[in-house]
Formats: structure tokens, C-alpha cells, sequence
């Protein structure tokens, strides 16, 4: 199983990670074992919302994003995760301005 597998969600055997096992069984015990109290905002969710800004930020597609994260459909990933895409208002600017010559995109 690889690593992106096993943060998504999904296991390659049997489809999802049981959520609560993996939270009572490893998530929460690392998370004490830190010396940290055990909230909603250090749950196993949270670890998952941070997986996926972080795809989201490095600019992985919401296919591939959502696949990983065991969804079936991709239009629900964006509907939950689209407030974490970064802004396309600069990129657009560079590739029109890369389009007529006026600068390198970069």
C-alpha cells in the first residue's frame, strides 16, 4: 500500500481504511504519545483535510485528488475542498500574457 493510499483513505485490499479504527487504533495513540490533548482539530479528519490542501496546493488535479481520497465522484471533492484551491487569477494572467508574447510563464 503506498503512502498516499493509506493517507487518503483507501487500502488496496479491501477499499477503505475503517476510519475509526485507524483513529482508536493509530492516529489517536500517536497523537497522545505527543503530548497533545485529543480534539476534533487534531483528529484523524483534520490529518485528511491537511493531506488534501496540501495536493490541492501543489496543484494536483481534483481527479487524482479525489481518487486518492476513495471518492467516487470528483465533483464532491471539489465541493468540499474548492475553497482551499489556490487562486487562478495570476496564472491566468501570465498564460494570456505568455499567449501574445508579452512575458515567460513562469
Amino acid at each position: 500500500m503506498t503512502v498516499v493510499r493509506w493517507l487518503g483513505g483507501a487500502s488496496a485490499r479491501r477499499g477503505a481504511i475503517n476510519r475509526r479504527t485507524f483513529d482508536n487504533k493509530s492516529w489517536r495513540p500517536a497523537v497522545v504519545a505527543a503530548g497533545i490533548t485529543p480534539t476534533r482539530a487534531t483528529g484523524m479528519h483534520a490529518l485528511r483535510h491537511f493531506y488534501a490542501s496540501s495536493l490541492l496546493d501543489a496543484r494536483e488535479s481534483i481527479k487524482a485528488l479525489a481518487s486518492y481520497l476513495g471518492h467516487a465522484d470528483p465533483g464532491f471533492t471539489l465541493r468540499v475542498y474548492t475553497h482551499l484551491m489556490p487562486a487562478s487569477e495570476e496564472r491566468t494572467r501570465r498564460a494570456i500574457d505568455y499567449l501574445f508574447g508579452l512575458s515567460d510563464f513562469s
